[in-house]
């Protein structure tokens, strides 16, 4: 199982944001050269984050991105549901009409439990947290 690049790339997007709470918008130019990402990468997963009410963007001079919340309001969690839906390791943990064999599957329970595991953690992770990190 692998995260993918939008997925890494948004929670390093947001957490820039977290880490400029306080101050000014932020430009995704300025976001993109800090964290070797490319603009117009950042212009596209900005989309869901900001349908999602994680992010607000303003335009002109004094524009830019910023949260809607606090950062330890936002969980990591949020941020990967709103890039890439909810977790959910195989179809049949979320609709069991999708497999004939769910009600024999040994494994069904297994995926249902790791991915809900999964999901608490990261629901146990704020991106003020993250945003306390070391920058690297």
């Amino acid at each position: 199982m692998k995260l993918s690049t939008r997925a890494r790339y948004g929670v390093r997007l947001m957490t820039a944001l977290a880490r400029a709470h306080s101050e000014k918008p932020v430009f995704l130019k300025e976001i993109a050269a800090r964290e070797a990402i490319s603009e117009k990468y950042l212009s596209l997963i900005v989309i869901p984050l900001r349908a999602a009410g994680l992010i607000k963007s303003r335009r002109g001079a004094r524009g830019g991105y910023n949260l809607t919340k606090p950062p330890q309001e936002i969980t990591v969690l949020s941020i990967i549901e709103a890039l890439e839906g909810e977790i959910i390791l195989v179809d049949c943990v979320k609709k069991p009409s999708s497999c004939s064999r769910t009600p024999i599957c040994a494994a069904r329970d297994v995926w249902s439990s790791l991915g809900k595991q999964i999901s608490d953690t990261l629901n146990n992770i704020s991106l003020a947290e993250l945003a306390q990190k070391k920058m690297g």
